[in-house]
């Protein structure tokens, strides 16, 4: 079994309020069932999730009552985007579920407290491909917060020791510096816990789940439950494919 990471990078234009990059999506999607590999995909929420969620400061929890309105349209966003998610999947020949966090995760303060594990145990077994994504969730201590894809995969992959765990980005793989902001910037064929030090990780973004910094913290973390843990760019054509099929694909392998 394989882990797929669909980052929103990806999937949306960031720069767009819930907006789509469907010919991606759809393209990712035939990638994954031309695999033939048994698979669990989370994806990120991109423009669907990140911006509105920045807006009202809904990474920080409950501050006052004028947030509500905005919890309650992310997560329906979110959902616009896993549907959209699901019908390209579903298009491509395979029989993809939906397993929505807010239904089946606990936070507390901000870390995964719990998760329905049997629930994906028990789809996969009938033949299904589980679906779960980055959603507002309820938070023992915060009320609610965000619980990000990252933190699924991090999960997902203890619970169930994949073959590998497959992070889809849009660069090449993780690099010493922002390449959209830097041409001095090189790509990292390995990253581990060694040379974190070398990475800049303090661009500005309008993510809310932590920043690259945090992203490769969770990626270091699923590495250890992993055969095989790596980023590729899931903006070129078949390079998806490539790492559903074998070790051999242009990225960034992370090790523990």
């Amino acid at each position: 079994m394989h882990l797929v990471k669909l980052g929103g990078s990806v999937l949306t234009d960031k720069a767009h309020v819930t907006t789509l990059r469907a010919a991606n999506l759809r393209r990712l999607a035939a990638e994954i069932a031309a695999s033939r590999q048994e698979v669990v995909i989370v994806h990120g929420a991109g423009s669907f999730g990140h911006i509105k969620a920045r807006k009202h400061r809904l990474q920080e929890g409950y501050l006052d009552d004028e947030q509500l309105p905005a919890v309650a349209e992310v997560q329906r966003d979110v959902r616009a985007l896993n549907l959209a998610v699901l019908d390209a999947l579903r298009r491509a020949g395979l029989r993809p579920v939906s397993l929505p966090p807010s239904a089946i995760a606990r936070l507390d303060d901000g870390a995964l407290r719990s998760l329905d594990l049997d629930v994906f145990r028990r789809y996969r077994d009938l033949g299904f491909t589980p679906v779960t994504f980055g959603d507002v969730v309820l938070d023992a201590r915060r009320w609610f917060a965000i619980c990000s894809g990252d933190l699924l995969m991090l999960a997902l992959a203890e619970a169930f020791r994949p073959e590998s765990a497959i992070f889809v980005a849009d660069v090449d793989g993780v690099y010493t510096a922002d390449p959209k902001r830097s041409r001095a910037a090189k790509l990292l064929r390995e990253v581990g816990p060694a040379n974190l030090a070398a990475i800049d990780t303090t661009a500005k973004t309008e993510d809310v789940t932590g920043g690259l910094g945090g992203k490769l913290e969770r990626m270091i973390g699923v590495a250890r439950f992993v055969d095989r843990c790596v980023l590729v760019n899931g903006l070129k054509k078949g390079r998806l494919l490539a790492a559903l099929r074998s070790p051999r694909v242009v990225g960034t392998r992370v090790t523990p």
